[in-house]
């Protein structure tokens, strides 16, 4: 859970006592002003985002390494604590970085390549544009579907659901019990999920208006305008999650809609994680004395 320049993750360990890591993590945005600009500010949060889900990752699974616990400290005695950071930072980085162009190659240039042997029996650019779109919206949740036979993942999968009733129940100015949070829904407007099904959406739109005459230029073209879309997405995510207006809610349903393949029904267990993860961040007791008052709007 992350709430301005802190951030937690709370790990049920192996003798089931939950253990809780506070982190400090100034954005970028809080440090360049121009980093904050609508647009901008889309593809800096994603690119954080996705380094802080890296570390929660790599530090959640710490706790069950099976590795020889000796072998290890022996690596660690090798290195100073100067070194140990910046080869973790290096690893992080690669890891990131692995997992941006993955994601491209395949939910971005496949699709685009596919395509490319359609342009020969199809003029239209904009009916191109849409199977194209089709393509990758197919891609993209073929993808998910996959994955969530994987045991672990429904694992991940409850844990994501769990968040979101966590959250949902915090936003509504409920107590933060196990009971209560249960209760609630497991999908949330402002998901990475509703995020990642949107930018495939705004693609869609854009390549529209975009036209070259030859196949790398298209993929160049694709490439570039990533973050645009990336930026134009997190604007109308952001907007539907804070708003409750007709528009946000009709925006919200696709990904609302993928969100039931990316979350399941936590059991308690999963449920008092994520509490703590939150009350590490946010003083939801405050919170709900505010609504109370009138001071925040539910």
């Amino acid at each position: 859970m992350k709430n301005g320049d802190k951030y937690a993750v709370a790990v049920r360990k192996p003798d089931n006592e939950i253990e809780v890591d506070i982190e400090d993590y100034v954005s970028a945005g809080s440090k360049y002003k121009i980093l904050r600009v609508p647009l901008i500010r889309g593809v800096i949060n994603f690119v954080e985002s996705l380094v802080i889900g890296m570390k929660t990752l790599t530090y959640s699974a710490s706790f069950y390494e099976d590795e020889d616990e000796t072998a290890k400290e022996n690596v660690k005695k090798e290195k100073t604590p100067e070194q140990q950071k910046k080869s973790e930072d290096l690893v992080m980085a690669a890891t990131v970085a692995f997992s941006l162009i993955f994601a491209i190659a395949i939910f971005m240039m496949l699709p685009a390549f596919i395509v490319e042997l359609l342009g020969k029996v199809i003029k239209s650019h904009i009916l191109i544009a849409l199977i194209e779109g089709v393509i990758r919206l197919g891609i993209f949740i073929g993808y998910v579907a996959l994955i969530s036979l994987m045991k672990d993942i429904q694992r991940v999968f409850m844990y994501h659901g769990a968040e979101h009733k966590t959250i949902n129940c915090f936003e509504a100015g409920v107590p933060l019990t196990p009971e209560n949070v249960k209760e609630h829904s497991r999908y949330h407007k402002r998901c990475g999920t509703s995020f990642l099904f949107i930018v495939m959406f705004i693609s869609i739109i854009v390549f529209m208006f975009i036209k070259a005459d030859t196949m790398w230029l298209r993929l160049l073209m694709r490439l570039l305008l990533i973050p645009v879309i990336a930026g134009i997405s997190y604007e109308i995510i952001m907007f539907a999650g804070k708003s409750n207006s007709k528009a946000a809610n009709i925006l919200s349903i696709p990904g609302m809609w993928v969100q039931r393949l990316t979350t399941r029904e936590p059991d308690i267990d999963m449920i008092e994680v994520a509490i703590k993860s939150v009350e590490a961040v946010l003083d939801w007791k405050a919170y709900q004395e505010a609504m109370q008052k009138g001071e925040i709007e539910g």
